[in-house]
């Protein structure tokens, strides 16, 4: 939630108010949200809290963070500049058709791979941390809503790979 606020907030004040450095201030802080998240995660179950489903939530957020976080902040920023910065330059719109099309999703099935190794690396970090599978049991149901994620976005690279589409005529 408050990677949402810092995003939001760094945004507005760099286009929205033109306070150019408390925005980017705002900005340089939203990944060091991920970085607090993960030591008091680690502190918390250092100091010998149950693991919980929380602690795995944790896990799966840092694993998509990293994954999918600059380009999130990529995005919005290009959007508040369009929006409220007077920015008049559109995105290059993705090929939705040949060799350009599969290279994009097996791009971005790639990102979900990272994403998963890094969630799962967290969650097995973490269930070592507290000391094995018997005290962080809680821990490893994460494994398979993200091992599902996982292998749910590998249908659509398939698809298009299969069946590229054509240039409009």
């Amino acid at each position: 939630m408050l990677f949402w606020v810092l995003l939001a907030a760094g945004l507005a004040a760099r286009y929205a108010k033109g306070w150019r450095g408390l925005g980017g201030a705002l900005l340089l802080c939203v990944p060091l949200i991920d970085v607090v998240l993960l030591a008091a995660t680690v502190l918390s179950l250092r100091d010998g809290a149950e693991a919980s489903i929380w602690h795995g939530l944790s896990a799966a957020y840092l694993g998509f963070t990293v994954a999918f976080g600059h380009d999130t902040l990529r995005w919005a920023d290009a959007r508040f500049a369009r929006r409220f910065g007077g920015a008049t330059a559109e995105q290059p719109r993705p090929v939705l058709y040949g060799a350009t099309r599969i290279r994009q999703e097996w791009r971005s099935w790639l990102r979900f791979l990272l994403a998963y190794a890094v969630s799962c690396a967290l969650l097995l970090g973490m269930v070592w941390l507290v000391g094995g599978p018997e005290r962080g049991a809680l821990l490893l149901p994460w494994l398979n809503p993200l091992t599902k994620i996982l292998l749910y976005s590998l249908i659509w690279p398939i698809i298009v790979t299969l069946r590229p589409g054509r240039a409009p005529a």
